[in-house]
């Protein structure tokens, strides 16, 4: 074991969770020795305004500029990048490793998206990478999948995993909210940033569906694989009539490892209020694994924001910190050792919900039947819900049915004069 007095690291970003592993490495000073066996000591901060940045901490020296000002610093042992983005996050984390440096980073996008070359580049360099803090915040996840559920044999990863989206679809269910009143709520509380786009949009929960998914299935995904539907389109109609059915509706990303390949997607859903799932409130994050051993599991926390997200990042740093001591880093490299085929979205099955307007006229429910009837597309129930003025509201549920015998029939209904509009289409939870 090599003993260190101190563990010297660089911290490459002062934002939000930049700010916030500072705070949280200052609240575990005491305590380190004891927790790790060394202390972590920040000897820079890279920031891009040096006069702005001194103001957020006690020691301004330790602020820089220049990222060669660490790279080439051999008393680094441990680069923390925080700073977001593609580039030039990307760079500065490749140089690190090159130089024999361990990693932490809480990058999403940037794992989602070159996590392979990354990981190759770790395991070259014998360097340790590591990534908590890239998926739902403070609750732990890629190390259990990872580490503590490697015994299993995953089949399926389902989550909510982005708080922006489940505090907006909370309020329209528990206020009666419409979509751009809760959004507007979210941008004022600072759950939502001022442009919105990659959390309502399903984007992040994207990139972070498709870290997981490589993880549980040993096979790389990335972001590109991953199809994406946003919330925007939800209505506190759709809120009042899944309730109506006894379930309630979710930002979900699924992943399951199916005979026919990886199903990886984003997108609302109906879940039954029963389901763990359904009761996951507001800014909060829940994961539900399930596996040939463990069964279910769900972990649950909270998914984002300054202390939540510099948690996963310490205890990245904490982890490095004793590998570091008993020489043994890079012992757990990339697990994407298996090849496996992306199922196409239009070959995936789930049930559905739709809401559409139609004429009131006898004979208009039968040729909407019969128009999913001919397309393969089998229904649960059908309910006519309200007259409004010279049209019909009905609620449709389907059985289980491929996405693209869905897709055949709304096309078919965009040419029958009968139906006036679907207004929504959202799918349903189902084993």
């Amino acid at each position: 074991m090599k003993e260190y007095k101190e563990i010297q690291v660089a911290l490459l970003g002062l934002g939000t969770v930049g700010l916030g592993v500072y705070k949280v490495l200052q609240m575990q000073k005491e305590e380190m020795q004891h927790k790790i066996g060394t202390e972590i000591k920040i000897k820079k901060i890279l920031v891009r305004n040096l006069e702005k940045a001194a103001g957020k901490i006690e020691d301004a020296s330790v602020l820089t500029d220049s990222w060669q000002e660490i790279v080439n610093d051999d008393e680094i042992q441990i680069v923390i990048e925080v700073m977001g983005g593609m580039e030039p996050a990307r760079t500065y984390i490749m140089e690190a490793m090159q130089a024999g440096k361990q990693v932490v980073t809480a990058n999403k996008d940037l794992i989602a998206a070159d996590g392979k070359e990354l990981m190759d580049q770790a395991k070259k360099s014998g360097c340790d990478l590591l990534f908590e803090a890239a998926v739902a915040g403070a609750i732990p996840i890629i190390r259990p999948l990872k580490q503590c559920l490697a015994g299993n044999h995953l089949s399926e990863i389902m989550g909510i995993v982005n708080g922006t989206t489940n505090f907006i679809l909370t309020k329209m269910a528990q206020d009666g909210m419409e979509f751009e009143e809760a959004l507007a709520l979210a941008t004022e509380l600072g759950y939502a940033e001022a442009d919105p786009t990659a959390d309502i949009e399903g984007l992040d929960a994207g990139r972070k569906v498709a870290i997981m998914a490589s993880i549980a299935f040993n096979s790389r995904v990335t972001f590109d694989d991953v199809y994406t539907e946003g919330i925007t389109k939800i209505t506190a109609s759709d809120i009042r009539y899944a309730k109506e059915t006894g379930s309630v509706i979710k930002l979900l990303g699924v992943a399951r490892n199916t005979p026919e390949g990886i199903e990886v997607r984003v997108h609302p859903m109906l879940i039954p209020e029963r389901h763990p799932l359904a009761s996951v409130n507001d800014s909060f994050n829940a994961v539900f694994v399930h596996g040939d051993a463990v069964d279910d599991a769900m972990f649950y926390g909270r998914g984002a924001g300054e202390l939540p997200t510099a948690s996963a990042v310490v205890g990245d740093i904490f982890d490095i910190a004793r590998n570091l001591q008993y020489e043994c880093c890079g012992r757990i490299s990339c697990t994407c050792y298996k090849q496996l085929p992306i199922k196409a979205m239009d070959d995936i099955c789930s049930k559905y919900f739709l809401r559409m307007l139609v004429e009131n006229e006898p004979g208009v429910l039968a040729a909407v039947t019969a128009v999913f009837g001919d397309r393969k597309v089998s229904i649960e129930q059908i309910i006519q819900k309200k007259k409004i003025g010279e049209l019909a509201e009905i609620v449709v549920i389907t059985e289980k049915v491929k996405e693209r015998h869905v897709k055949d029939s709304l096309k078919a209904f965009e040419e029958m004069t009968a139906v006036k509009k679907v207004s929504s289409v959202i799918r349903v939870y189902g084993e």
